[in-house]
């Protein structure tokens, strides 16, 4: 069965940081690059966004319980665990947080695109931090992916 639970490990890491990566720095900025409605574009992106969320904090949360499992208390001495407990955290920052703020301000500002709006600045403002915090998790992802081996002894 412990068998059955390193594999695991290892589809969870590869699933969320491979999401990560797939739709934060592949599918959306393609998708804004050929799609002539950006509105569009951004409603794709957010749609998939919040897939990646999901399966985040469900892979995260996995992860956690693997630490423990493993390892029990001393799970809190590793690195490992704190990326992860990082990484869990920042998504649901992002994505209870930020991206609430983010639709209330595309509501506030109909019937005009938010970006056409007295809004775009802290719109704007907004998206910026969220970018910085999904780059954040993005490199943690990247460390996760480096250092899982160690996660699995």
């Amino acid at each position: 069965m412990s068998r059955f639970f390193e594999g695991l490990y290892s589809i969870a890491v590869a699933l969320w940081v491979g999401g990560l990566f797939a739709i934060g720095y592949l599918a959306a900025p393609v998708l804004f690059s050929q799609l002539a409605d950006r509105t569009l574009a951004g409603n794709l992106a957010g749609a998939m966004f919040t897939v990646v969320a999901w399966s985040g904090m469900v892979c995260g949360v996995y992860l956690l319980l693997y630490f423990f499992g493993r390892r029990g208390i001393r799970a809190l001495q590793t690195g490992l665990f704190w990326i992860v407990l990082l990484m869990v955290a920042l998504t649901v920052a992002g994505h209870f947080g930020i991206q609430p703020i983010l639709a209330q301000l595309k509501a506030d500002a109909l019937p005009r695109q938010v970006m056409e709006s007295a809004l775009r600045d802290r719109f704007a403002a907004w998206h910026g931090v969220s970018s910085v915090i999904y780059l954040v998790q993005s490199l943690l992802g990247l460390w996760l992916v480096l250092w899982q081996e160690r996660g699995r002894r």
